[in-house]
């Protein structure tokens, strides 16, 4: 055999060679995910055979899957349309889905571990029962309420959002984005016209595919000040002590002043009013008496930076929270810029907060100080309603001391009874809270904030909120915020009209 024909069969075996060992690659390695890829049109139809499980709430049904005459044999629909969308998500026929449909995919599907008995006995009965049932924590009252203020809010806003929790558990009773989207178009059959339906809201400047409570990160203004207070009461400050305040404040480069010349014009204010009247002076001030350290690791303590956390099930996956971030506030040799903190402790500067973690700071001082981790889940149920998960409320993090939280929580409720927050009160409840008004683009209008909790007559905390709306027109922006969400919580408690 001369070189030329030994060079080419060499070639032919190791092409062979490389085609043998693509093909155990694929049987043996890529085999379950090409198997259950959303682009295989053979799993798909195989899936939508049988009814994927229900999402439900207060025993209303806010995702469910109807029998069609189409290939695919059950559609899935959303009753609720955009008012639980940033919730519950959407499960397309080809593509990925998103929030609790995400999430909980493999128990609504049926093929999870969790159902492996009601697979099994399927088996013998010939029985197609289905995915299993997603019980939420949303109270769909405090839902209701929170989308339809947000939405038909008083200043016109197009853009915001609303959190609101138990504290004592960490169940999550409501969250609203604004603006949000219809999931029925997205979960069509019709896969070119749910493409489509798709591609329109991405291209949205807007945006409503966002989910603002968990995912948009803005300056949160003053209420960043429970932040500080909390750092200043654990340092030994009561809520009686003085601190500097005074019309203006230079440090640094940085000028601060009060929202209004009546706002703590004099150089001295107890700690408890300058909470009440929101003394940007006297927190810019104390801000940077406390020092960077204590006022970004107070901050740390509270969940800001905190990457990792997310909002479904306390023992899997559920909905991203974005991380909460105060910012370096140093100069570019890493030393302090004092200037920057004393803007930071009045929650600007780089200070950016999602709502779900103002809510969760409010829910952290009704709760004595301790922080109870988030979730959505409440419930897992298999296809014939037996309870196969229950969730267990978790600790989640304990920031302050039950010392602290209680001189804070006086400190709040007076800023409801006699300071900015009084558009939050709510008849027979004990509503405590803190208003932001956060500057941010040159031109732009404020966006109003709002965190806050309600205490019912027997002396428990029953709600925490946190409203957030972007680029309020007018002024005292955060009235709004405190209004709306002042009647979540009234709902919440279930007391709504």
């Amino acid at each position: 055999m001369n070189a030329p024909l030994r060079r080419a069969g060499v070639v032919i075996l190791v092409l062979f060679g490389l085609l043998f060992a693509n093909l155990n690659w694929v049987q043996a390695y890529k085999a379950d995910d090409y198997r259950t890829s959303d682009y295989n049109g053979r799993v798909v139809v195989a899936q939508y055979k049988r009814p994927r499980g229900v999402i439900e709430a207060d025993g209303k049904a806010l995702a469910e899957s109807k029998a069609t005459d189409d290939e695919l044999t059950y559609l899935r629909t959303y009753p609720k349309k955009q008012a639980y969308a940033p919730v519950i998500g959407y499960r397309p026929v080809n593509l990925g889905a998103t929030g609790i449909e995400n999430s909980e995919d493999d128990f609504l599907s049926g093929e999870s571990d969790k159902l492996f008995a009601d697979r099994v006995k399927d088996m013998f009965t010939g029985n197609n029962t289905g995915g299993g049932n997603v019980i939420l924590s949303l109270s769909t009252a405090a839902q209701d309420t929170a989308y339809k203020e947000i939405i038909n809010n008083e200043r016109g806003v197009t853009k915001g959002a609303a959190v609101a929790i138990d504290p004592r558990t960490g169940a999550v009773q409501a969250m609203v984005s604004m603006p949000s989207y219809d999931p029925n178009p997205l979960a069509s059959h019709d896969v070119k016209a749910a493409a489509a339906a798709y591609q329109k809201l991405l291209k949205d400047k807007d945006n409503p595919l966002l989910n603002r409570a968990t995912q948009e990160t803005l300056p949160p203004g003053s209420t960043m000040k429970t932040i500080i207070s909390a750092a200043a009461l654990t340092d030994g400050l009561k809520p009686s002590d003085e601190i500097p305040a005074g019309s203006i404040y230079r440090e640094s480069g940085a000028v601060i002043r009060n929202d209004a010349d009546e706002v703590c014009p004099s150089d001295q204010v107890t700690l408890k009013e300058a909470l009440t009247e929101s003394c940007n002076t006297g927190y810019a001030k104390l801000g940077v008496k406390l020092g960077r350290d204590k006022v970004v690791n107070m901050a740390k303590a509270f969940g800001f930076e905190d990457e990792k956390l997310t909002v479904g099930n306390l023992e899997g996956d559920g909905l991203p929270v974005a991380a909460s971030r105060t910012g370096a506030i140093a100069n570019p040799d890493g030393s302090v810029d004092k200037g920057a903190l004393a803007q930071s402790s009045i929650g600007q500067r780089d200070v950016r907060m999602t709502p779900m973690q103002g809510a969760l700071i409010a829910a952290t001082v009704a709760n004595g100080g301790k922080q109870m981790r988030p979730y959505l889940v409440q419930k897992l149920l298999s296809p014939d309603r037996r309870t196969i998960y229950s969730a267990t409320p978790k600790t989640l993090r304990t920031p302050i001391t039950s010392s602290v939280a209680s001189d804070l929580k006086d400190m709040m409720v007076s800023v409801v009874e006699n300071g900015t927050g009084k558009k939050a009160r709510i008849s027979g409840f004990e509503v405590g809270g803190k208003t932001g008004t956060a500057q941010n683009a040159v031109g732009a209008d404020p966006h109003g904030w709002f965190i806050g909790f309600a205490f019912n007559d027997k002396g428990e905390p029953v709600s925490a909120v946190c409203v957030m709306l972007e680029n309020v027109p007018g002024s005292h922006a955060s009235g709004e915020a405190a209004r709306i969400a002042g009647l979540i919580m009234k709902a919440a408690a279930g007391k709504g009209d």
